[in-house]
């Protein structure tokens, strides 16, 4: 499928959102050995903070040091395999001097370069034990715009050079200064973690799916899908004449936007610009705001979505902000529950019998072709 151009364009056989073989391929082939998109750098705040998190079965934290440096850790206890951050006893992030396991109060280092090495193992010395070679796994981390990402191959290189071109779209943005202001996670949604990217990676879907949210304001069909190719892609969406209210620390109808414009280039109107990067991340930038959207896959016919929604600085301290913040939430909510409407019927359509034919691509899902082209370079 990848092969063909994208006016001849198909979707992929069912047996690739289905197959526990195929899912098998990529946990090993792509989320192994991918740079994913799985924090913000203010998750992190100071010296000191942690943030646990889980990577198709991988326990890991990321940690901050003393030099501002970020860390991420196994969270695997190298003397019984205990968690060293359980959930059911500590919090998903905060603040720590060193790890310590809960099992036998073995403790880990977390400053600089020693940063995972043990520290102490209590009652250990009537043993044969080599206390200065045990130290907790790490793995490599970046920070890109605000965004944390992270890869579980030692020998991957710097994202950096793949993400030159989408880094010059975001500039402008300077995102890296954006704040958090609102999270929540999906767990398990019955549906492969494909139709959940192809889902969120066009805005085709607009007129059926979000008929009386988006649709309105976003219209799809008017939606410029750039000619992108490798691991990134953009598109942009002007708002429809009508559209544009004033929110909190942003800009009003008539009004020229501000630094944070929601402006895929310096031509365009106000609208709302899509940025993704492959395999698993997606962020919307709207004037005001921004919504960040990440997928796990959690087995080969469920994953995790999580959703956070970003502010320009300023925003959050200005009038009207805390009562302006609940209804940008529960807008944020309805898109998404529309959108889990949809992928769950799309993976209830793929395990039909018999299995359904191949759909052919409109222009507005190129970003969906450039997909199956970026996982048959990393699959096949």
């Amino acid at each position: 499928m990848s092969a063909l151009p994208l006016e001849q364009g198909e979707t992929l056989p069912p047996a690739a959102y289905t197959s526990p073989e195929m899912y098998a391929h990529e946990t090993e082939r792509v989320f192994a050995r991918e740079w994913l998109c799985v924090a913000r750098a203010e998750d992190l705040p100071e010296p000191g903070s942690y943030l646990r998190l889980d990577v198709l079965g991988t326990p890991l934290v990321i940690t901050r040091d003393e030099d501002g440096d970020l860390h991420a850790l196994s969270r695997v206890c190298r003397h019984r395999f205990m968690d060293v951050l359980p959930p059911e006893t500590t919090p998903r992030q905060g603040t720590l001097r060193r790890l310590t396991c809960p099992y036998h109060t073995w403790t880990y280092r977390l400053n600089g370069r020693f940063a995972g090495r043990l520290a102490g193992a209590p009652l250990m010395k009537e043993v044969d034990f080599d206390s200065g070679s045990c130290r907790l796994p790490a793995h490599r981390v970046e920070v890109w715009h605000g965004f944390v990402f992270l890869n579980l191959d030692p020998d991957a290189a710097s994202p950096a050079a793949e993400l030159a071109g989408l880094d010059r779209v975001l500039s402008s943005h300077r995102l890296a200064d954006w704040e958090s202001v609102a999270t929540q996670t999906w767990t398990d949604v019955p549906a492969n973690w494909k139709v959940a990217v192809e889902n969120g990676s066009e805005n085709y879907h607009h007129m059926g799916t979000h008929a009386a949210t988006l649709e309105p304001y976003l219209p799809g069909r008017d939606t410029r899908v750039d000619a992108c190719d490798g691991r990134w892609f953009t598109m942009f969406t002007p708002f429809s004449d009508f559209s544009r209210a004033p929110a909190p620390g942003g800009t009003g109808p008539g009004e020229e936007p501000g630094p944070a414009t929601g402006q895929g280039a310096s031509s365009d109107p106000p609208g709302m610009l899509i940025a993704g990067i492959f395999p698993q991340t997606v962020l919307a930038v709207v004037p005001d705001n921004a919504v960040w959207i990440r997928w796990m896959p959690t087995g080969p016919t469920t994953h995790d979505t999580t959703i956070t929604l970003l502010v320009p600085p300023g925003v959050r301290q200005a009038p009207g902000f805390e009562e302006y913040l609940p209804q940008l939430r529960e807008q944020v909510n309805r898109i998404q529950e529309e959108d889990l409407v949809a992928v769950r019927g799309v993976q209830r359509g793929l395990s039909s019998r018999p299995a359904p034919s191949h759909g052919r691509f409109s222009h507005l899902e190129r970003p969906l072709w450039q997909f199956q082209r970026y996982l048959a370079d990393k699959l096949l």
